[in-house]
Formats: C-alpha cells, structure tokens, sequence
C-alpha cells in the first residue's frame, strides 16, 4: 500500500516537472515565432504620437524590447 502511494505521488510529480518544461518550451517557440510586437507595430506607435521613426530608432526600440523578453 505504502509502495502504491509513492508511486503516485513520484508520478505526479515527474508528471509536473516535464509539464512545465515542454510547456515552457513550446512557449518560447510561439513567442519567437509570433513577437508580440514588431517593426511596424513600433513604427504605428510612434507615429501616432506624432513622430516620425528612422531606422535607428526603431532598432533601439526592437533591442529594448528583446532584452526584456
């Protein structure tokens, strides 16, 4: 009896440390794939607030974002 509740509870806990590993995997590949936020989506937002972007600063604006990911 005492050797089917350990094998449970091994189990369940193997079973939540290769969750959250894949889980963190597939993650980071959607993000990678799909960035929350790109080139234009910058160049949107600056232009809104009533600047027009150069390349550099979109760039330093892409770094930043990517530190922070």
């Amino acid at each position: 009896m005492l050797h089917d509740i350990l094998l449970i509870v091994v189990g369940l806990l193997l079973g939540a440390i290769i969750g959250f590993f894949v889980s963190r995997h597939l993650t980071k590949k959607y993000i990678k794939e799909n960035p929350p936020i790109n080139e234009e989506m910058i160049t949107a937002l600056m232009t809104q607030m009533g600047r027009k972007p150069n390349k550099k600063q979109i760039n330093q604006m892409m770094k930043a974002m990517e530190k922070y990911q």
